[in-house]
């Protein structure tokens, strides 16, 4: 298979972190965009360039937009991996807290996903990580408010997307993920435990990353083990 240029959000630690190194083994070239870039780089990994990228932060996207046009030219895959959790009941939400959690969630997923867009060929790839509770008729839970809804706007954006660009390419796609055992859950529910581990699951979203868009545009995958 031909290496592909391939940009990953939120790779310090969890799924993103497992991403990075399931493409770096398949000879894949990867740029590695976190608030911190050190876990990535201490692994010394052949083909993989990470540095410190915050979504909040507008300077920082001109970093990934130059290091494209100076090192690649072009993107075959996006990955919208970044994510925060806020477990919190909705009454002692501020503005504030959905601010942040929609300034990384949506936002950010927006911005990127503009500016890589121009790199990007006619079977380019954007995944974007949603997840169950973004999904209507999903399983809710309390105390995520903020950021189960910011779950579902991009669910409807990348439906968006795939429709204004289905005659040029790129493709859209979601993977609406059930609990996976990660930092970022263990934080929110200390007490709960997935069966999925993060390493699994980036193996699966690495090869959908590869081969999905050529069966599904514009469409949310439910991957999810659990019942209903």
């Amino acid at each position: 298979m031909k290496a592909k240029n391939i940009i990953i959000t939120g790779t310090s630690r969890g799924i993103g972190f497992e991403l990075v190194q399931v493409f770096a083994n398949q000879g894949h070239n990867v740029l590695a965009l976190s608030r911190n870039e050190q876990p990535i780089s201490n692994l010394n990994l052949k083909n993989v360039t990470a540095f410190t990228f915050d979504l909040c932060q507008e300077d920082d996207y001109q970093k990934a937009v130059q290091y494209i046009e100076n090192e690649w030219q072009h993107v075959d895959i996006l990955i919208n991996n970044a994510g925060l959790l806020l477990n919190k009941p909705f009454k002692d939400t501020t503005f504030s807290d959905f601010q942040n959690i929609y300034q990384t969630n949506v936002f950010g997923v927006s911005e990127l996903t503009r500016l890589v867009l121009p790199f990007m060929k006619s079977d380019g790839h954007v995944v974007t990580i949603s997840s169950m509770g973004g999904i209507q008729g999903s399983m809710k839970f309390p105390g995520l408010a903020a950021y189960s809804s910011s779950k579902g706007a991009v669910i409807t954006l990348t439906e968006l997307l795939a429709e204004e660009y289905k005659s040029t390419g790129p493709q859209f796609n979601v993977l609406a993920l059930g609990a996976v055992q990660t930092e970022m859950l263990k934080e929110a529910f200390p007490d709960y435990q997935a069966t999925t581990s993060a390493n699994d699951m980036a193996s699966y979203i690495a090869d959908f990353a590869i081969t999905g868009n050529k069966f599904y545009n514009g469409k949310v995958l439910q991957v999810s083990n659990s019942t209903p």
